[in-house]
């Protein structure tokens, strides 16, 4: 395990209206405000998604198993904002569900706001991480100190 420490900045609170993309919305303040770090947490509700629920195989490179919607759903997620390559990237999961159904996700295809969702961003400084390529997986991941 590696871990760096920091300590708390700045926090935004936003409100998406239907439609808006969580992802976009999360980039544009992060970008605006200058955030490189911060923690992050949705709630409310997706009109509509493309997430990842699983790779096929968890032994070799991650192939996402991807599952699609077009209906309004309840959502509670949290993610991370870390530099790659220089810009914002967040890494996000959530829980949605709809009816009876409920499923842990990573929404990072599309995800798209029902009605009101609101986020909040809480600024992390003095930290030493950023996301880079882990060949293994063939994805990229965190990377502390």
């Amino acid at each position: 395990m590696k871990y760096t420490q920091g300590s708390t900045g700045r926090v935004f609170l936003a409100k998406l209206d239907d439609g808006e993309s969580v992802y976009d919305a999360v980039m544009e303040i992060a970008n605006k405000e200058n955030v490189k770090h911060a923690a992050v947490w949705a709630v409310g509700g997706m009109r509509s998604g493309k997430v990842v629920s699983g790779p096929e195989d968890p032994n070799g490179p991650v192939v996402p198993v991807v599952y699609e919607f077009d209906d309004a759903r309840e959502l509670v997620g949290f993610g991370t904002l870390v530099p790659l390559n220089g810009e914002p990237s967040l890494h996000f999961h959530a829980a949605i569900g709809h009816e009876q159904g409920a499923m842990v996700v990573c929404p990072r295809i599309e995800m798209h706001a029902y009605l009101v969702l609101e986020v909040v961003i809480l600024e992390m400084v003095g930290l030493s991480a950023c996301r880079e390529y882990e060949a293994r997986w063939d994805v990229h991941t965190l990377s502390v100190g």
